[in-house]
């Protein structure tokens, strides 16, 4: 009996002059999200009378099974080495003879399925399995374009390109047009097959097909996949596929956007990240994960990454941890478990794939045997009891630890080089080698021009000018999270001036007078003994943020052509007519582009109260 869905859609175009009588066509790609969803569509909006999909028909009874586990995913084992299987359970059988068939919610032919049985339509499986299926090379454009584009258009514009025709294929597509000619020739079909047999099979549709010699498989079992083995053997990763679930039983009315789940998933990381290790996943670090990731689709011909490119973005960015809990997390799906009649097996994504492509993640966690006392090192100090260490401050006078210092005003210097730099870079220009080999052969333009038999050089424009103040922003603080803000004058003309805010360091004692804190951000700029109060100061109450102010201060103070900016964002653009008026330049350097080891070494700082502190204060800071 017909089942109403609840979910209505509009009237959809045809797939480009694909309805030829009672036949209507439905071209997909075999695996993908945007299909799935594009197929559940079509079927609700058009509710046909017969569901064709080009499955062998031997499976059927396998298929069915599967789709009563749904959303459970399961997997149809046929072949030769089907006779070596018993107990699944931690086997290290080798199954190379093996065909393996993952159903899963956001293959388009189960969506056919699953929607068709829901609306009362017959379901045929449209393939007699007949023959092995040819292996045609299942390159495609990247679905991810039905996002702007319509199904009719992205079918057209793979048909324009038309592959090589083989007897083989032909075969194939008469076989599966013989079995749609034997249907109801006064039902509405619907023919769900893929994109790259279409043109066989309408070309087969043609005359009338002979019965092919048909075959029996009596090798079968359906068996449940363990859940740490999902994200090797899927179409789509199975925290996509969660989604799409939500989606489908309208828990998650929003739309499915692959890029909006992409950010999902790193978030829902950061958390699992942040629990295992004390890191947070910083604003910088999530937008260069969402266009790191984008580029790496984008060198793979892709608009969207996968899995694969999504978990190398992550280790590049952050590290190999987040990498980690990147991969766990995307394969992560609540639905799959252990329990159940089927036997449950562990299956490599070798097993299913060709040409699969492997990540090696070095995780490191924390190791009771590394914090282990070394025989003859003097164990860290601590307070005897909570609070001990709070009284000895008296806040008369705050100063810093020399060490760090050195460390800071080091990075300084390389931000200046850096800033330096990348002017140089800016301005630089190639040019064809005539007379002078100028600063070189620029090899990426020779290589790039090879046909022309031409050698290009570089020729760097020499930058007039030097860096004055540096500007690192960590946090620009919107959840006002750093409430300490300061300003320090260095002792000796090599030392900076600097102005910071950070976190308060006296709420965090690590010794006697000793508070340690966080940085937000910080100004730095010599000659040293020259500023004031920068918080206070009010030629700044133009900024709108804690950033601005360090900002504006280190255009002021400046004595240099060059201020460097180092934040996850650029300034606002007002920023650079106020640069102008002081006669600077600020170059902004994407935090990203630093190492972020460096980075969290900086951004801690040890506050002490009074020069006193300083002794013995390299037997509390570490």
């Amino acid at each position: 009996m017909p089942v109403d869905t609840g979910t209505s859609f509009p009237e959809l175009p045809d797939f480009g002059n694909l309805q030829r009588g009672n036949f209507s066509y439905v071209p997909v790609v075999p695996g993908r999200l945007e299909f799935a969803i594009e197929v559940r569509r079509r079927i609700l909006a058009d509710r046909p009378q017969v569901v064709a999909v080009e499955l062998p028909e031997n499976l059927e009874g396998a298929y069915r099974k599967a789709l009563k586990r749904l959303p459970s995913i399961s997997v149809i084992f046929y072949g030769d080495a089907l006779s070596r299987v018993g107990a699944f359970h931690d086997q290290d059988d080798d199954f190379d003879g093996a065909i393996y068939v993952p159903v899963e919610p956001t293959d388009p032919f189960v969506e056919a399925i699953r929607t068709a049985l829901e609306i009362g339509a017959e379901v045929v499986f449209a393939d007699p399995d007949s023959t092995e299926r040819p292996h045609i090379p299942g390159t495609y454009p990247d679905t991810y374009a039905l996002s702007a584009i319509t199904a009719a258009q992205y079918v057209e514009a793979y048909r324009l390109q038309p592959q090589a025709r083989s007897r083989e294929i032909e075969t194939f597509g008469e076989g599966v047009a013989w079995k749609l000619q034997g249907s109801d020739p006064f039902a509405r079909v619907m023919v769900v097959l893929s994109l790259n047999m279409l043109d066989a099979v309408l070309d087969a549709m043609e005359m009338p097909q002979s019965e092919p010699a048909r075959r029996r498989r009596q090798d079968l079992r359906l068996v449940n996949p363990h859940p740490d083995c999902l994200g090797e053997i899927t179409s789509e990763y199975p925290f996509l596929q969660e989604r799409y679930e939500a989606w489908r039983s309208g828990a998650d009315p929003a739309p499915l956007d692959r890029r909006r789940v992409q950010s999902e998933l790193f978030q829902e990381a950061g958390v699992s990240y942040h629990l295992n290790t004390g890191e947070t996943l910083q604003l910088w670090q999530r937008r260069l994960l969402t266009r790191y990731s984008r580029s790496l689709a984008t060198v793979n011909g892709d608009l969207a990454p996968q899995l694969h490119e999504i978990v190398i973005a992550a280790r590049s960015i952050v590290d190999e941890n987040f990498a980690w809990d990147v991969w766990e997390t995307a394969s992560k799906y609540a639905a799959q478990d252990t329990t159940g009649p089927l036997d449950t097996v562990h299956i490599s994504g070798d097993e299913v794939w060709l040409n699969t492509r492997r990540i090696r993640l070095r995780r490191r966690l924390p190791s009771m045997k590394r914090r282990m006392t070394i025989p003859g090192l003097k164990p860290r100090k601590k307070e005897k009891k909570p609070g001990e260490w709070a009284p000895n401050s008296n806040g008369a006078s705050i100063c810093s630890f020399p060490p760090e210092d050195l460390v800071i005003e080091n990075f300084g210097r390389y931000l200046k080089k850096k800033g330096k730099g990348m002017l140089s870079e800016e301005r630089a220009t190639v040019e064809p080698f005539t007379s002078s080999m100028l600063d070189g052969i620029d090899l990426r333009e020779t290589m790039r021009n090879w046909h022309e038999g031409k050698i290009f050089v570089r020729n760097a424009q020499k930058i007039h000018g030097d860096v004055g103040s540096v500007i690192v922003i960590f946090d620009d603080d919107r959840d006002g999270r750093y409430t300490y803000q300061t300003t320090w004058l260095g002792e000796h003309q090599n030392e900076s001036d600097m102005a910071f805010y950070s976190t308060s360091p006296f709420e965090h004692m690590v010794g006697p007078g000793i508070g340690r804190a966080e940085y937000g951000g910080f100004l730095m700029s010599l000659p040293a003994r020259r500023m004031y109060d920068v918080w206070a100061d009010p030629d700044y109450e133009m900024a709108e943020s804690k950033a601005e102010r360090l900002l504006l201060a280190g255009l002021d103070y400046s004595v240099e052509k060059y201020v460097v900016y180092a934040a996850a964002k650029p300034p606002r653009s007002v920023f650079r007519n106020v640069a102008a008026r002081f006669g600077r330049t600020i170059v902004y350097v994407p935090i990203g582009q630093l190492s972020p080891v460096t980075l969290k070494k900086l951004r801690v700082v040890h506050v002490l109260d009074g020069y006193e502190r300083r002794d013995g204060a390299k037997e509390y800071i570490w």
